[in-house]
């Protein structure tokens, strides 16, 4: 548990929940992302804003740990209503939106526009959690591109490895370009490469790596991966990182937090829900 700004003694600042999200909607620019569920307000509590929790997933142990801080709003990254999910509430997602109801916490959600922003975007906090500079986009056609583009001093792999396992807490999974095939049975691995150019795109991205081979990066930094990602890597002979979904995008919500205890000097603390995903 973080806490993001520490509360004095002062009378409580109470804001509505509506202009907490409108500031966050403007500061994120959410209107301007196609996304794959609805960015902003999602369940409306009824209650005004006095203490806010922060965490990646509105899972139901981060709605446990609301009511137990006597929280009147959580805000996520991974929120409901997802594009394609069935849309009756009931079973799990009946659970917890019931939960959040029963004690009148509103829960807000930014995806894309939280990944994507320059400053308190997962992608960009990553990089600098990393000592890389973003230098511009994978996707650069786009007009708010998801993915990065950033270099870093040249190392190897195991530099790499060691520096992500420091920040994020976690040793990332690496595939490594460096593989030749000796046979129809075997493979080898080959001494590393330097790595400088890097293209990073936190979560469930790793089918980025094609484009990040493209873009000419010597690896490519994710979340996730799946098991034609080894193949992609080696084949098109580009370094792949997997780092965890959860892992690799605490650090926008959490820094979003700090920019609403700021702007409102409200309370707001980041609970992280333990995830090896």
């Amino acid at each position: 548990m973080t806490a993001n700004h520490i509360a004095t003694d002062a009378p409580p600042i109470t804001i509505s929940v509506q202009e907490l999200t409108q500031f966050c909607d403007d500061y994120l620019s959410a209107g301007a992302f196609k996304d794959y569920a609805p960015n902003g307000l999602q369940v409306d509590g009824g209650r005004a804003v006095q203490r806010i929790i922060t965490g990646v997933t509105a899972c139901e142990a981060l709605i446990d740990a609301a009511i137990a801080a006597n929280a009147d709003t959580i805000m996520v990254h991974h929120g409901y209503f997802w594009k394609g999910e069935p849309a009756p509430i009931t079973g799990m997602k009946g659970r917890r939106i019931r939960k959040l109801m029963q004690h009148g916490i509103s829960m807000i959600g930014y995806h894309l526009p939280l990944d994507a922003h320059p400053v308190v975007g997962n992608n960009a906090k990553l990089a600098e959690m990393l000592d890389m500079n973003i230098t511009g986009a994978l996707y650069p056609s786009e007009s708010h591109p998801v993915g990065n583009i950033s270099t870093c001093i040249p190392q190897n792999a195991d530099s790499l490895i060691a520096q992500i396992t420091k920040a994020l807490g976690r040793t990332p999974l690496h595939i490594s370009a460096n593989y030749a095939h000796v046979n129809s049975n075997a493979i080898t691995k080959g001494n590393d490469k330097l790595i400088e150019r890097v293209g990073i795109c936190t979560g469930g991205a790793q089918d980025m790596i094609e484009q990040a081979a493209v873009m000419g990066c010597d690896a490519f930094i994710s979340g996730e991966i799946s098991e034609r990602t080894t193949h992609i890597a080696r084949e098109l002979g580009i370094d792949y990182f997997a780092c965890g979904h959860h892992a690799t995008e605490r650090g926008g919500i959490q820094a979003l937090g700090d920019i609403i205890a700021q702007q409102f000097g409200l309370p707001v603390t980041f609970i992280d829900i333990d995830n090896p995903a």
